[in-house]
């Protein structure tokens, strides 16, 4: 990992390596995979952010799964707008399927917790959410978050699929805004 990186003229410090974020990966791709044995989940991977991670995730799946895609789009700049929007709507039948939502990042936790009722009401057998990231000290309201990668304090982070103003999606680590 670099020392420090710098995007749009904002400095941020190393947080998560490689390693750290393939290691965590691996262990949530096991867990599923049991708590998953004999179905066939269909993850819901929430773009541009979750990408990622959702490909990381499938690939340490050791269980027959699917996978497409949303966009939903709740950030200006550095901060959460509170508003979510549905950019990129949900194309697949979800009825009575095993539905894991993949998630970059929950902040506030509004982009999910206005989400995941809507999903509901298209009656799959079950919906889980899996998260890399976590910012606990940021919820605002209750999700519940069937996969936790890492709970991080409330600090911007960039990388790994996590971008500042459309940069740092391709930094193969996660690095955090300095103070």
């Amino acid at each position: 990992m670099k020392d420090n990186i710098v995007i749009h003229g904002l400095t941020f410090r190393p947080f998560l390596s490689r390693q750290q974020i393939a290691e965590r990966t691996n262990q949530l791709g096991q867990r599923i995979s049991r708590d998953y044995q004999g179905k066939r989940p269909l993850f819901l991977a929430v773009l541009n952010g979750a990408f990622i991670f959702a490909a990381d995730l499938m690939r340490a799946c050791e269980i027959d799964c699917a996978i497409t895609f949303i966009r939903l789009a709740s950030y200006e700049g550095l901060a959460s707008s509170g508003q979510v929007k549905t950019v990129i709507g949900l194309q697949e039948d979800i009825k009575g399927r095993d539905v894991i939502i993949v998630e970059d990042i929950v902040d506030t936790g509004q982009t999910m917790s206005q989400f995941m009722p809507q999903l509901e009401q298209m009656e799959p057998a079950s919906v889980a959410l899996a998260s890399l990231l976590v910012k606990t000290e940021a919820l605002e309201c209750e999700v519940d978050i069937k996969y936790t990668g890492f709970e991080i304090p409330n600090k911007f982070v960039i990388g790994y699929g996590l971008d500042y103003d459309g940069l740092g999606r391709n930094i193969p680590e996660i690095y955090q805004l300095a103070d």
